[in-house]
């Protein structure tokens, strides 16, 4: 028996599935019409990650506390990894252009730089680019002071 590699399937409420679609199509993602249907679609982010879009019925059907209305206030930040600050930038601007919002929100500590942006429906991205080999030495330099 081999083992399989962990993935994550994050689940969204959203407020209509083929305008999501659309959305996370525009940001370089696709649909596995597999696992898709009027009211949820699966959208893949990697090899490992998913996301399932559903509509705000179906998703309060699997919920077990009510749905959150992420236009109001913040259910989960969802961050993504990207693999440079250029691309951090690109699917930033890539979300605005789409019908998202940028949330202005700019991290830079040199060796890590991120973004966030919410959906069309409020849910919060974030997206970030780190370097590594700076990220290690810089947690060595913390430990040893």
């Amino acid at each position: 028996m081999t083992d399989q590699p962990q993935m994550i399937f994050v689940n969204l409420p959203v407020s209509d599935v083929e305008a999501s679609q659309a959305f996370f199509e525009a940001l370089g993602f696709h649909a596995n019409p597999r696992f898709s249907d009027d009211t949820a679609k699966c959208i893949v982010v990697s090899d490992t990650i998913y996301m399932m879009i559903l509509n705000k019925e179906k998703f309060a059907g699997f919920a077990p506390r009510p749905v959150a209305d992420t236009q109001a206030v913040t259910a989960a930040l969802i961050c993504l990894s990207r693999n440079s600050r250029e691309a951090v930038d690109q699917i930033t601007e890539r979300a605005v252009q789409a019908g998202g919002t940028d949330n202005d929100k700019v991290q830079d500590y040199g060796f890590m730089y991120g973004r966030s942006f919410c959906d069309p429906d409020g849910n919060v991205f974030e997206v970030m680019w780190m370097d590594m080999a700076a990220a290690q030495g810089a947690a060595e330099t913390a430990a040893a002071t």
